[in-house]
């Protein structure tokens, strides 16, 4: 360890956070756990303005978050691996004086080697990466030499999944590895008693059996599987609950109305982030029916942690990392991708047996709260940091963080 206590007691530690996915507020909130039970001063660089699914995003402050938040203007905003910052970073490195930089990016982006560079010719302090990635790409020039260098100089890395690890691991990366999932918050996703309100909100029939699916409509997500499934699916009580809008919404309308489902399908836009526990509470079964494209398969499921903190059962498919979480969490609901009959077999099962639902539900957020919060993500993530970085967690705060 780089930092004696003395100098310690001289200054506050800061980490410099990076985060193009941080431009959205309720983002933050890792990195403000991570504040809180640290008490490092956490900086976090965000685009000035991102153009996300829904439209342009311009940067706030999460309320929660107590660090400093530096909007920066970029250019290809809303392309993740494109981007970069319109700065050189010497200016904010020399007014921050980071003890530690987490780029919260993938390694092969040009925004992840530019402050690798940056940081390279200012103290050159430690830094590491972020990455999703559970497919082993090789990228074109000059995206594969930048992500060797990355794996190669980076002090640290952090994963969404352990799929992505393993890729991480073939690709040659053989420094200090930590997990950051997808995370929840206990006080907010949990069961909500306001399916009679939710429900009467969007004209939806609440003694019907809801089945719902929140995300893209995109046919990546096995949407149209899951509307053949819906036909196979023989009480007609069962309704599905679509929450989302996308490219192939039109195409899987056209989709309900061949297979004589239309009538069985109500359509929910937009449903805003703080409202989706009662969304999800409001579900008697959610479902993740991702299938598995050439460049692309389900990264991580975080519908699925949130669905499972509010007790409702998910059924997922067996594309990327859905089954490895499902299984985590003590969900014996796993269907294979594309298979409509035994995803319709599934849905059946639960509809009929509320005792399974509630049983799948409990277990499921017992799970969850013992390894999804934001706190427990955010204490794991101090672990790796302060090993393996100048990064020293207060004394007196140590006994309240899950060196686990």
């Amino acid at each position: 360890m780089t930092t004696s206590s003395s100098s310690y007691e001289t200054r506050v530690q800061r980490l410099l956070v990076v985060s193009h996915a941080c431009v959205t507020p309720i983002n933050q909130e890792i990195f403000a756990e991570l504040q809180r039970q640290s008490g490092w001063e956490v900086h976090l660089i965000v685009p000035e303005t991102w153009e996300a699914d829904y439209g342009q995003r311009a940067a706030t402050t999460w309320e929660g978050f107590a660090g400093v938040l530096h909007p920066i203007p970029v250019w290809g905003s809303g392309n993740i691996p494109l981007h970069v910052y319109r700065t050189t970073f010497q200016r904010i490195l020399q007014e921050v004086r980071p003890d530690a930089i987490f780029v919260h990016h993938e390694p092969y982006g040009l925004a992840t080697a530019q402050v690798f560079a940056a940081n390279r010719w200012a103290e050159a302090v430690p830094v590491g990466f972020f990455t999703w990635q559970n497919i082993e790409k090789q990228y074109p020039p000059p995206f594969r030499q930048l992500e060797r260098w990355v794996l190669k100089t980076s002090a640290f890395a952090f994963t969404g999944s352990d799929s992505a690890a393993e890729v991480l691991r073939a690709k040659g990366y053989a420094g200090p590895l930590g997990r950051m999932p997808g995370t929840i918050h206990p006080d907010r996703f949990e069961p909500k008693d306001t399916r009679t309100s939710w429900c009467q909100q969007h004209g939806i029939d609440q003694n019907n059996v809801l089945v719902g699916y929140a995300g893209r409509l995109i046919r990546a997500k096995g949407l149209f599987t899951l509307v053949d499934a819906l036909a196979q699916v023989e009480a007609s009580a069962v309704e599905l609950v679509l929450i989302g809008t996308g490219d192939d919404a039109e195409a899987l309308k056209a989709h309900t109305r061949r297979h004589g489902v239309a009538d069985r399908v109500t359509w929910v836009s937009y449903v805003p982030h703080p409202d989706m526990p009662h969304a999800l509470s409001a579900m008697d079964v959610m479902v993740l029916p991702s299938e598995t494209q050439p460049t692309w398969k389900e990264q991580f499921g975080r519908i699925i942690i949130e669905s499972l903190a509010c007790e409702t059962p998910v059924i997922g498919s067996d594309s990327g990392e859905i089954p490895h979480l499902l299984r985590q969490l003590q969900q014996d609901t796993i269907f294979p991708e594309g298979d409509a009959a035994a995803l319709a077999h599934r849905i059946t099962r639960l509809a009929e047996d509320p005792a399974a639902r509630q049983a799948c539900g409990m277990r499921g957020r017992a799970a969850v709260l013992e390894q999804f919060t934001v706190q427990h993500v955010a204490a794991r993530c101090i672990t790796v940091l302060s090993d393996h970085t100048p990064l020293i967690p207060p004394v007196d705060d140590l006994h309240t963080t899950d060196r686990s």
